[in-house]
Order: C-alpha cells, then structure tokens, then sequence
C-alpha cells in the first residue's frame, strides 16, 4: 500500500516463526468464531440481538453489497458511525472484501472528513444521517460538492438525493446469484493494512496510523489474554469504535468469542441499565465516563454484581478514581495506557492495589520492548524520561508521512511516544507527563496547535496559545490566551462561532479565552506554556475559593 511502511522481512518473518503473529486477518476470526459456537450470543445493542451465525450472515450481505457499489479491494473506505449494529456489519464487511477502513468519530466534524477523504483516497464514506443534535446533511452537501466521485452510503432517513440508502443496499443484495466462497477471492493479506486510524497529534491535522492484520491481531490476542476473555465474556463497549480502544474491544471480543454489548450513549444511567440488562462482566471506561459513573445517583443499589472488572485509560487515572472503583463498585481495576500507534500496557487482575492504582502496570505483548530514554540515551531505573517503544504490536510509520516518520523513531526502531514516564522497582510503568502538545478533553487528543491555527486565521487575532485547563470531570478543558490586533476585542462566543464557520468540529472549541497583551516566551523566544498552564490554574484555583 502507498503511504505505508511494512514491518522489515526479517522481524516479519521471526514474528510467524515465533508463533507472535498468527498469520490470520480479522475476518479469520469471525469465521473460526462462527464455526465455533454459531449460535452463542455475538452482537447486542439497542435495536439488535444477533448470534454468531447471523452476525456473520449480514456481514457477507453487505460485502456483496460494497462489491455491487463499486468497492474493490485495497479501496479506502470512511466509517463515521456511533456505537451500533452498522459500525460491526461495516468495519467487518469491508474486512471480507479486502478493503481499508478509514476511522472516524462521530465528533469528528467537515475540516476532518475533508482531510481523512483527501489523504486517503477514500472511495466511499458511511454516515448517518443525524446523532442527538448533530445533522449530518450540510457536511454532506460541502463534501459531495467537493468530492464527486464519492458513495455517500447513509445510515437512516432521510437519505439525500444521489446519496445511497445503507439499510436499501443491504436488502437488495441477491445472494443466491453469487456461488458458494465467492468473497474468499477477495480476502486480504494478513500482512495488509486493515484500517487506517487517527491519532491525536502535536502538529495539524490528526494523523493516520495504519495497522495490519497481523499487527492488530497480535494486540488484540494479547488484550484477550491479559484479561481472560473467553466465550463467557460479556464486554459492554462504552467508548466510540471509532477509536482505537473501542475497536480493541470489539475485535478482542470477537477473538474470544464472547458477546459484545454496544453502548450508544456515555450517559451514567444509560450505562448502568445495559450492565443490569446483559449482565456484562466487563467495560472499558475513560476517567470522565468513569466519574460521571461513580457520581450516579443510587450507584449502591444497582446490580452490579456482575461486573468482574473496570477497566480506564486513554488519560491520567487518579489514583482515588482507582480506589474507589474497588471500594463502591466492588470489582476489580485495570489501569490501562495505550495508542492507536499499537503501544498497550495495563496491570492484571491478579496485581495488588497499590499496583493497579498507582501504574499502568507492564506491556500487554510480552514481545513489545519499552525502554524509558532522554532523547537517544537509555536513562536508569526510576529516572523519568520519554517513554519509547518497538515490536510486533507496534506500527512502523504514519501514513503518507515520510518526514514525520523521521522524527517520531530512534535509531534503534523505537517509537518516541512523547509522554515522559519512570519505571518502579518492579518494572510497572508510571506515567509521569507529556512531551507532546496535545490537551486530553475526556479521553480526546486535541492538537493545541490545530487549535491555535484556527483562532489565528481570524483577521482581529494576531496571536494565540492553547492550554489545556485543569477540570474535575473531564480531566482537560480547552483555554486559549488570545492576543487582538490594536484596538480589537474578541468575546469566546466570537471565536466560537468562527471556528464553526471553518467547519471545526466541537473537539476544537474553546471553552475559555484569556486576552493578553503579550504571550509570555521561553529564553529561546518560543511560547512558555508552562507559564500559561500556571496561570490558568491559580485563576480557576481562586475562582473556586470565591465562590
């Protein structure tokens, strides 16, 4: 694939002979899981309750669907879906025809799907056509306008007019005209890319990540295996599929064949009634979702009894969040810390609970190596410094991104993280801070920098400098010290509806303005964020005391 960097011949090929990776794609595992148990429960949401064999079935229909569109193999194909039933048959079917998916959240907004189309070539993109209160139309009309070429296939009604019908397509696929294995022609490559994944990054626009079948498998192998999934599993999945950590959920619990419960909504009571209605043994939560969950009224007398473990990452879990899962829920916890680059650590069931409210624990492929470095030097034992890290759960290189993929390696192969961590006496990873520039808003990677090139191409700002603020749900919130031209003063209300008008999405709004008249520098004349993050923090600090 164009774009992409392969893992070298001889580490792919010591991977197979070592038996890390299995030489299956993600659909080999649907298959072996529905020749298993074809009748055990697969898919469960709101409007579905499917088992192995009929999850399967559909999955074939909309393959052949995607083929009767045009959709070929190696075509780049955008998923913008939420947490239901036509994300799985989606991501799964493209699988079958050999096709890549592009990810994408339902936040994600038209600057987003505009660069996700143009960098990937996508052929298609599935969208719905309104979630709660956003309206998928007007982006539509902008990116049919500016990409003619694209099938634009829509989920729900309305559907607009030369845009195709998701549930339409499905219904007209003739099967019996097709002969019996006619998909497995298109099969992929266990070594081929299955879906490009976007990543919160420092610079820009997100970048995307590309993983294989081979590397994805092996995370989500060992992701079963650290957790003990099994076909009695059942795994409720809260966070969006379009990120990385729901789709591990999603492809690990089809690995061990258990039952995976999709959860549209993060809201506390939405949660709870799914983990009492299907008896889920098991989520995968960020540290908002899990507050919000701890704060719910009558938590006491739920039924939780279920739940065998919480599990929480993709930001800094305080260690009081951690403890009180255990005491209140009464379950256990799993401190996770991972990327969609394919990094994975997280503490076992079995660790103690000073091991798993106080680290992220040791990485989940046993192969993975990490190493803690002050630029190329390997620092000691307990010394912090930038976590780095390569192996065969590990991608090799952004997409179409030679000059970054420069930078973010060492010599030696390993991947600079851009967060600064310490190794324990144990060898459990605790993460101490970032290097990168990004603010982490309820488990998003927002790019303080895509941030501040919006505000600055408003005419009356000279200046700007995004920082993420200390909150007590979402862990981050978004403040940008603005510098106006001469003689100009600009409210947030104004710079939000700006950055509407760019086509931002919600991620890259402000929820703070702070007006300066000179932006404090470091000695080397760059920005001094730190100086920045200070303030703000002492200001809310003493608006608290206030009130």
């Amino acid at each position: 694939m164009e774009g992409f960097t392969p893992y070298p011949k001889e580490l792919a090929d010591e991977y197979i002979l070592k038996g890390i990776w299995w030489g299956m794609t993600i659909i080999d595992l649907l298959d072996r899981a529905t020749a298993t148990h074809p009748e055990g429960e697969a898919l469960v949401e709101e409007n579905a309750r499917l088992t192995y064999a009929q999850l399967n079935e559909r999955v074939n229909r909309l393959a052949l669907a995607f083929l009767e569109l045009g959709i070929q193999k190696g075509d780049s194909v955008v998923i913008q879906l939420p947490n239901q039933a036509e994300f799985a048959y989606t991501y799964l079917a493209l699988q079958k025809i050999g096709a890549i998916t592009v990810m994408a959240i339902p936040r994600h907004g038209l600057k987003e799907i505009d660069f996700f189309l143009q960098l990937s070539r996508a052929v298609a993109w599935v969208v719905p056509t309104k979630l709660r209160k956003i309206d998928y139309s007007e982006m539509m009309r902008v990116i049919r306008f500016k990409f003619p070429y694209l099938k634009v296939i829509v989920v729900g009604e309305p559907v607009p007019r030369g845009a195709f019908s998701f549930e339409k397509i499905m219904d007209e696929v003739q099967e019996e005209k097709y002969p019996p294995q006619y998909l497995e022609k298109f099969k992929p490559d266990p070594d081929d890319v299955t879906h490009l994944m976007p990543t919160g990054g420092t610079t820009g626009l997100p970048k995307l990540v590309p993983r294989t079948h081979n590397s994805y498998i092996c995370n989500a192998r060992f992701y079963a295996e650290t957790i003990r999934l099994s076909p009695s599993t059942i795994d409720l999945v809260v966070i969006p599929l379009g990120h990385n950590a729901g789709l591990l959920h999603f492809v690990s619990g089809i690995l061990a064949g258990g039952k995976i419960v999709l959860c549209p909504s993060t809201r506390p009571e939405d949660i709870l009634r799914y983990i009492e209605q299907e008896r889920a043994t098991w989520i995968g939560t960020v540290p908002t979702i899990l507050i919000d969950l701890l704060r719910a009224p009558g938590l006491e007398r739920r039924a939780l009894s279920s739940l065998e473990f919480i599990q929480c990452g993709a930001a800094h879990v305080p260690a009081e969040l951690a403890k009180e899962v255990l005491d209140r829920v009464g379950c256990k916890f799993v401190n996770a810390f991972g990327m969609a680059e394919g990094l994975l650590t997280r503490t076992r069931l079995g660790d103690s609970r000073e091991v798993a409210t106080g680290t992220v624990g040791t990485p989940q492929c046993p192969y993975d190596e990490f190493k803690i470095i002050d630029d190329e030097r390997e620092v000691p034992q307990g010394q912090e410094g930038e976590l780095a890290c390569r192996g065969p759960g590990i991608f090799t290189g952004y997409y179409k991104a030679e000059e970054t993929n420069r930078k973010v390696f060492t010599q030696d192969g390993f991947f600079h993280t851009g967060d600064l961590a310490k190794f324990d006496s144990q060898g459990h990873i605790i993460i101490t801070g970032r290097k990168k520039d990004i603010i982490i808003r309820g488990g998003e990677n927002i790019s303080a920098t895509e941030v501040e090139e919006l505000i600055v191409s408003h005419p009356d700002i000279i200046e700007a400098a995004v920082v993420g603020m200390p909150d007590a749900r979402l862990g981050e919130k978004v403040c940008a010290y603005i510098k106006a031209a001469e003689g100009k003063s600009i409210s947030l209300e104004e710079v939000v509806t700006f950055l509407k008008q760019q086509g931002a999405s919600v991620l890259l709004l402000p929820e703070r303005i702070e007006s300066v008249s000179e932006l404090p520098l470091t000695l080397v004349g760059k920005i001094n964020k730190n100086v920045l993050r200070a303030d703000i923090a002492r200001k809310l600090e003493d608006e608290n005391k206030a009130n």
